[in-house]
């Protein structure tokens, strides 16, 4: 049985597959300094941004999870920590 955040990725992801243009972007969350001590620093997540602005992150780090977001914004004024953790595209 799919958990429910499968559930929606897997729905999201049918989405984009039946749209004439697939167009997604892969990118990754990189943090230099770790505030609360639990992330960890570096590549600290990993993520992909679809053609509708909705992202999921998948945490890289001691205890993995995933998140799905409504866009980019959404997971930087969460996850950025006043611009201590960067968005590094990997897709153009």
């Amino acid at each position: 049985m799919r958990s429910p955040s499968e559930s929606v990725c897997i729905s999201l992801c049918q989405a984009v597959w039946e749209r004439k243009e697939m167009r997604f972007r892969r990118f990754v969350l990189v943090r230099d300094e770790d505030e609360t001590g639990v992330s960890g620093t570096g590549v600290v997540a990993e993520g992909v941004q679809f053609s509708t602005g909705r992202c999921v992150l998948a945490w890289v780090t001691q205890y993995p999870s995933l998140g799905i977001y409504n866009d980019m914004d959404e997971i930087r004024s969460i996850h950025g920590h006043d611009g201590r953790t960067k968005v590094s595209w990997r897709d153009s």
